[in-house]
């Protein structure tokens, strides 16, 4: 797919919790959005959930689904559907609630499908170009799930840094929705999995479409231990590749130097160049620079050591066998155990004294759920750690061995 209506163009408007919804519908309209979804076939909302527990910037918004769902529905998008992933580290369920989505999709009378439930159909996609990566990190076939086959797609992403791809948006939010709980053996090949993905999304949607969120946007270690920033700016696009350049750029980034958005650019699957970017609505040149910065948290440092450093060897044993739940482990004992409870609640607390955290309060019941350290994550991280410990001991002995038969 070379061309497609809104390539190229990306819709930016500044906002207020007073106006978000009327805002979003004004965005939507710049964006050409009944341009690039067509009638008459089911639009799915893809919602992301970053984490269970509600922080600022990380998951979609109560007023961006909302102001979504009501944008569509009063355009005569009749047929719509929440869209749902889980991931190993994340509740779904859960998370629907604490970041009151369920309130909106309920209210609205939006059903939604979650995709990890036995009940749906996963089925073999043949491409219609060559991988750059998928057909080898799944060599017995690339399996994606059947019922997002010939449905528009909304992406709904937030402005914010990823300690793995330095920007997430709109390519990164297809990312659970396409494929299984075995994506994460893609990490250390993530930014060509993310153009491989866009490739297929071109290929079985009929239209596809982004409205972003940089109400509060994360600086960081992202997408959860981030640092939070009111920004109070929407975007929207029928180009993934362009929003999502537009949203490095805010932050102050070069998106040519994010190898995700380089290479779809490059590869004509949507314009990754600021330079080639038409901008409509507010003109975000008058943005001061936000400055953000990518950082990493104990559990990505550790990753990272496996997908590019010296525990690269050890790959397939540590997160392609029955070895894996370690890495889940790890990951919940720093982010549930530890830092939400002795950094992230403050933070919390701190973003619901500002408007958009009193926006967020007032949906569904009123009530902000601020979990603390429940007693199963810290069992379930405790043994995490102590299976990483005994595996970092043996993968020393074995260094060990094997450094003396080289001698």
């Amino acid at each position: 797919m070379s061309d497609f209506p809104g390539k190229g163009i990306v819709a930016a408007v500044k906002t207020t919790p007073e106006t978000v919804l009327e805002d979003i519908d004004r965005l939507m309209k710049l964006a050409c959005v009944e341009d690039s979804l067509p009638k008459g076939v089911t639009t799915g909302l893809k919602i992301n959930i970053s984490w269970q527990t509600w922080y600022p910037a990380c998951s979609t918004t109560p007023w961006q689904l909302e102001g979504v769902i009501r944008s569509l529905q009063n355009l005569g998008y009749s047929d719509l559907v929440g869209i749902h992933n889980d991931t190993v580290v994340v509740d779904t369920r859960v998370g629907e609630f604490n970041n009151k989505h369920r309130f909106i999709t309920d209210k609205y009378g939006i059903p939604c499908v979650y995709l990890y439930e036995e009940q749906f159909e996963w089925e073999h996609y043949i491409p219609k170009r060559p991988f750059l990566v998928l057909d080898k990190v799944y060599p017995e076939g690339v399996y994606i799930p059947k019922v997002l086959v010939g449905k528009n797609i909304i992406h709904l992403p937030t402005i914010k840094t990823h300690v793995f791809t330095q920007i997430t948006g709109a390519m990164k939010n297809a990312f659970g929705g396409l494929l299984h709980r075995n994506r994460h053996w893609t990490h250390s090949v993530i930014h060509q999995t993310l153009v491989d993905l866009l490739m297929i999304q071109q290929d079985i949607h009929p239209g596809i479409f982004a409205v972003m969120d940089g109400t509060f946007a994360g600086d960081g270690p992202g997408p959860r231990a981030m640092r939070w920033h009111e920004k109070n700016i929407l975007l929207a696009s029928a180009d993934q590749v362009a929003i999502d350049a537009v949203s490095a750029r805010l932050q102050g980034f070069d998106p040519l130097n994010i190898p995700f958005i380089r290479t779809a650019h490059e590869l004509n699957l949507g314009v990754g160049d600021p330079r080639q970017i038409k901008m409509v609505g507010y003109d975000i040149s008058q943005e001061p620079p936000w400055n953000f910065e990518q950082g990493d948290t104990f559990a990505s440092r550790g990753q990272k050591l496996i997908y590019h450093g010296p525990l690269k060897p050890f790959e397939k044993l540590l997160l392609q066998s029955p070895l894996v739940p370690w890495s889940y482990f790890a990951s919940n004992f720093y982010h549930n155990v530890y830092w939400y409870p002795f950094i992230g609640r403050k933070r919390v607390n701190a973003a619901l004294q500002t408007p958009w955290g009193r926006l967020f309060e007032s949906y569904g019941d009123g009530s902000v759920v601020l979990p603390g350290m429940e007693p199963k994550t810290v069992v379930q991280a405790t043994v995490g750690l102590g299976v990483l410990a005994a595996l970092i001991g043996a993968a020393a002995v074995f260094m060990k061995k094997k450094s003396r038969k080289k001698s």
